[in-house]
């Protein structure tokens, strides 16, 4: 689990050029989330998630604002959202979640993606069974044993804390996200590096070079999708 959680840090830090690309991903994500509940993120449990999740990525305040504003200010702009299921190359697992106003645009655009790298979509269901939703929080300065001791205080349950280079990542279940984010909040850990509901494989397996430059590829090609929000896989993609 560790390992995998460090190939999706390390694909994050590789985005780091493509932020405008990132940024207008989260503002549509943040303005349907305002949209659908109240614009306040004490209010909005959804709301707040997305939130603090743009923080991990550096979102501008200027881009938060303005899409709760857009939110407030009655738009009536409507998204769906939809998740894909695919295989990769040797019979890799991929799931693909997206927030669009053109289903038919979507899901022709994640088609061809999966088509032209080597992979193939699923029918619903074909792959999720694989993975677990999964909670994960992203902590430094701290040692496993002591976020383990705070969590276990404030009586908090979490699947797993792992200690991986300067930072704990704290695996836990969905509906334990808000528990255990108050808990580290309530000790004066306010910052995460990851702060994430996710979708983490069962198990990984590893592809041979040739495979995994064109997995990766895919991968590349479906996140540069404007309506793509995450993609989540089972592959090992190293150190």
């Amino acid at each position: 689990m560790g390992r995998k959680w460090n190939n999706i840090k390390d694909k994050k830090a590789s985005k780091d050029a493509n932020t405008s690309r990132i940024y207008a991903k989260f503002g549509r994500e943040i303005y349907v989330a305002a949209k659908q509940g109240e614009p306040d993120p004490e209010a909005n449990q959804a709301l707040k998630v997305v939130l603090e999740r743009a923080k991990t990525y550096n979102v501008p305040k200027t881009i938060i604002e303005r899409a709760i504003d857009k939110a407030k200010g009655g738009d009536e702009e409507t998204y769906d959202e939809l998740r894909y299921e695919g295989f990769g190359p040797n019979g890799s697992m991929v799931i693909v979640d997206a927030l669009t106003n053109n289903v038919n645009r979507t899901a022709s655009e994640v088609r061809a993606a999966f088509g032209k790298n080597g992979g193939n979509m699923g029918v619903s269901g074909s792959v999720s069974y694989m993975f677990d939703a999964t909670a994960v929080f992203g902590v430094e300065g701290k040692t496993a044993d002591d976020v383990l001791e705070l969590l276990m205080e404030a009586d908090v349950e979490v699947r797993d804390i792992l200690e991986e280079e300067n930072t704990v990542i704290i695996y836990a279940e969905p509906d334990q996200y808000h528990a255990v984010q108050e808990a580290l909040k309530n000790v004066g850990i306010t910052e995460f590096t990851i702060a994430e509901l996710t979708m983490l494989a069962q198990s990984e397996v590893e592809l041979p070079a040739d495979a995994q430059a064109q997995f990766e590829k895919m991968i590349d090609a479906l996140e540069d999708l404007e309506d793509v929000r995450q993609v989540y896989h089972n592959v090992d993609l190293g150190e």
